[in-house]
């Protein structure tokens, strides 16, 4: 299968931009041109609450691979058919963006260079970048995913812990480089932490 590059999803699109963008409901109130919204965190940070809490707010498109999995009976620990979803949603993502639409990806994205690959792919298609970043103590994680028994075999708190170290959280320097966010505080799920990054605790 041939992979489109950014420009060749761009030019695809400009043909149609103008006809989808007056038809589609969903840019009736945005008019913000295309942004793609990055909600990171670890399991039980509430990225899920947040992310649905901005795509009814801001009409947006989001993409959960846990759920697309579940939708497909998939184990959710099965990393091969993760990354397969992850690149087809990244695909659709890319489409969307170049019609001029806002998408949140809520993949958790645990590494800057995984956030990166994000932004730096968003912004070729000329769209501006968030970052959400959402974060909670351990206990607090250990107990929210406890309570909501998504994952078959549970998530061990030793399991939690070592996710805990491997996770990069991102720094004032990585911040620097999202746009600011696109809902004012008083409308925002979240609460402000630095500019570009958002950190709850929903």
């Amino acid at each position: 299968m041939q992979v489109k590059s950014a420009g060749a999803i761009v030019l695809e699109s400009r043909s149609r931009q103008k006809t989808f963008m007056s038809d589609n409901p969903l840019m009736e109130n945005v008019g913000i041109g295309p942004r793609l919204i990055i909600v990171c965190g670890l399991p039980g940070s509430g990225k899920t609450t947040h992310a649905s809490l901005l795509e009814s707010r801001l009409r947006a498109i989001r993409f959960s691979p846990d759920e697309w999995m579940a939708a497909l009976a998939l184990d959710l620990y099965d990393e091969a058919r993760r990354a397969k979803i992850e690149a087809l949603q990244w695909r659709l993502c890319q489409e969307l963006l170049a019609l001029g639409l806002t998408v949140i990806v809520e993949w958790g994205t645990w590494g800057k260079s995984e956030r990166d690959a994000l932004r730096l792919g968003a912004r070729a298609l000329g769209a501006a970048v968030e970052l959400h970043y959402l974060s909670a103590p351990v206990d607090v994680l250990f107990d929210r995913i406890q309570r909501r028994g998504l994952e078959n075999p549970p998530i061990e708190r030793d399991q939690l812990l070592r996710w805990v170290d491997i996770f990069q959280a991102p720094t004032r320097e990585e911040m620097a480089l999202y746009d600011a966010p696109s809902l004012p505080p008083s409308l925002e799920p979240g609460r402000a932490s630095g500019f570009g990054v958002w950190a709850t605790n929903l």
